[in-house]
């Protein structure tokens, strides 16, 4: 029996239709930041948020205002979030060694981890307030030590949020910019007036916010392509039901518009159960205006009939989020090689990936986790090589190879280099290039 969908979404050519009117926009948007700076970075923010102070970056007594806004629940509750993922940032980079090493008697190779110098790091919070985003971007890239970074997130009903800015500034954020959309990362990226550019953007964000970071890769440096949240559920019978199943779909799909969420079983029945269970919670879920559109637009129910063909699907899709609620989880474990995270058993759900078990909850989208893992310290660090000769046989050994390796390739000027080093340090029946003589 053939593989079958039970729920298609929206037809991929509609999709890319969609895709294309968002790269238009942006890019439009992108070179009037490029061409008029702060102007332009004004007029976006009035018209895209209402919003327009006198300068976008809070001064420290207006962090220490807002942050005094806060109650002392929800302050503990950002700090325990924030100590959980430092926690793991901190042993991410403890794993990351700098190495040096002697490969040949005389010849020593070694590489350097460095932080990059400077980051922007972006924090959605137009629809909801997301201030678990700052503990990933904003506290990992302090952990990574990283000496200047920024931080900007779009205005919460007319004003900046308190949790938001205190998790950022928690988090270590240098500069903090209410600052939204394409307007916050172009000008982050693109550099104002005010505003000195960054070398690197990082962050999640809407379609607009992930297609500006793709346009403007290369003049900056980001971290992924993290564009509107995905979710799949592998489930079967034995490990998981429809409201279990159900619940999860949703509990990403209210994100916005565009989620795709994809429910991947083996059983018919779990399959069905779950298509009525999501129309009975979307009847009393209270984001229910949003998660209905994604699960209308983007929903899918597929239905195997074995695990590998299960399988064979998920890393296909190469999803964001992956539930896994089945009687073989460490078996996907082992075998599932394109996704963003996976998120294993019952027990696990995506929302705490999300906002505080300690894993980073930026990660790749549209396929991407087929070729690159989520955000996480590393992200910050550029791993740099250095080379040392020490003796001078080894010199004139390398050179030696290196001369007829240029000349190899007709390089005749790289060989030079190599002959003036064997006819320096070297003896005279060493072989070398052409070149030298």
């Amino acid at each position: 029996m053939a593989i079958r969908y039970l729920k298609r979404g929206k037809p991929d050519a509609e999709r890319s239709e969609d895709d294309k009117k968002t790269r238009d926009a942006v890019q439009a948007i992108l070179s009037d930041i490029e061409d008029r700076g702060d102007a332009a970075v004004r007029d976006l923010s009035e018209r895209f948020d209402s919003y327009a102070p006198s300068t976008f970056r809070l001064a420290d007594g207006e962090i220490e205002a807002l942050i005094n806004k806060v109650s002392s629940r929800d302050m503990d509750d950002i700090k325990f979030a924030q100590q959980q993922v430092r926690q793991f940032a901190r042993a991410q980079r403890n794993s990351m060694l700098d190495i040096e090493v002697e490969t040949l008697p005389g010849v020593v190779l070694g590489h350097r981890n460095i932080p990059v110098q400077s980051v922007g790091c972006y924090i959605p919070g137009g629809k909801f307030p997301m201030v678990a985003s700052a503990h990933m971007s904003v506290a990992t890239a302090d952990v990574a030590k990283v000496p200047r970074i920024i931080a900007a997130t779009p205005p919460f009903k007319g004003e900046p949020n308190p949790a938001v800015i205190a998790a950022m500034h928690l988090g270590g954020a240098h500069e903090i910019y209410v600052l939204g959309g394409i307007q916050a990362v172009g000008a982050m990226a693109l550099g104002t007036e005010s505003i000195e550019p960054v070398h690197m953007l990082v962050g999640p964000g809407n379609a607009f916010v992930a297609e500006a970071k793709r346009q403007l890769y290369g003049r900056v440096g980001i971290d992924l392509f993290a564009g509107p949240t995905e979710t799949m559920v592998i489930a079967d019978e034995s490990a998981a039901d429809a409201e279990l199943c159900a619940t999860d779909l949703l509990g990403q799909a209210e994100h916005g518009y565009n989620s795709p969420c994809v429910l991947l079983t083996n059983s018919e029945k779990l399959a069905k159960a779950t298509l009525d269970e999501v129309d009975r919670l979307l009847a009393v879920l209270p984001t229910a205006d949003t998660a209905r559109v994604s699960w209308s637009d983007y929903g899918e129910v597929i239905v195997c009939n074995t695990y590998e063909e299960m399988l064979d699907v998920a890393n296909d899709i190469a999803s964001e989020h992956v539930q896994i609620m089945t009687d073989r989880d460490d078996w996907f474990l082992d075998n599932m090689h394109s996704y963003g995270a996976l998120f294993l058993g019952a027990r696990t759900n995506v929302a705490n990936g999300d906002k505080v078990i300690g894993t980073n909850h930026t990660l790749p989208t549209k396929r991407a986790g087929r070729y690159t893992g989520g955000l996480w310290v590393g992200k910050y660090l550029k791993t740099h090589s250095y080379q040392r000769i020490t003796t001078d046989k080894a010199a004139a050994e390398i050179g030696a190879y290196g001369s007829r390796l240029c000349l190899l390739e007709g390089f005749v000027g790289h060989a030079e280099q190599c002959n003036v080093r064997v006819r320096r340090y070297g003896r005279q029946n060493v072989e070398y290039g052409a070149a030298a003589n």
